[in-house]
């Protein structure tokens, strides 16, 4: 019952993980604040990917303001019949909790990828993934980070900021699916069902 009173509350929290993930991928651009290295293109592939932009800032964003305001109850009615009007509602926002299923996902697994492949710096003279074939055990071998020589921090940059990422994209996910398992309730065993017309 609490997930359903708490619909708009789910949906409402998209807008400001949406917004945190625009800024944590917009600083991915920026190692330690300098922009020569996005001059330069001297960035890792899945920077460019735009999936904090795109998949899980703009996306969610667009999706979270319209299942808001599918769930004002001054939304455009398109049947004659309340009941009706209810399920076409419910219907539209489980698909849009599913779409954000998929766009957040598919920026949790791009940003796992990131963190495990490793920051793209200079390594004696060679710009490289050179934590590539460490699958991620880099993380802890804190002795290895030194030899990124350029840019300066490299790697505690992006460790850190994709793993905001990744809590952001995996809080998507999980509010994603509640909505989604809230809608399927309500429509299926709630006050209206799509059988029952």
């Amino acid at each position: 019952m609490a997930l359903e009173a708490c619909g708009s509350c789910l949906s409402c929290l998209l807008i400001p993980l949406a917004l945190w993930s625009i800024v944590v991928n917009i600083l991915l651009y920026f190692p330690n604040g300098k922009a020569v290295h996005a001059d330069s293109y001297q960035l890792p592939n899945y920077v460019w990917y735009f999936e904090g932009i795109c998949f899980s800032g703009v996306m969610i964003l667009l999706l979270a303001v319209i299942l808001v305001t599918l769930e004002c109850s001054v939304f455009y009615r398109c049947c004659q019949s309340e009941s009706c009007n209810k399920t076409y509602r419910s219907f539209i926002s489980i698909v849009l909790a599913l779409l954000g299923v998929a766009f957040s996902g598919y920026s949790c697994i791009t940003f796992t990828l990131g963190l495990i492949q490793g920051p793209f710096c200079n390594s004696s003279g060679r710009w490289d993934y050179i934590f590539r074939d460490t699958a991620g055990g880099y993380l802890t071998d804190y002795s290895a980070w030194s030899r990124c020589t350029e840019p300066a921090n490299i790697v505690e940059w992006n460790t850190i900021l994709l793993s905001v990422l990744i809590a952001l994209s995996g809080l998507q996910l999980i509010i994603c699916s509640l909505k989604v398992v809230a809608e399927l309730k309500r429509t299926l065993c709630g006050t209206y069902s799509v059988f029952v017309q």
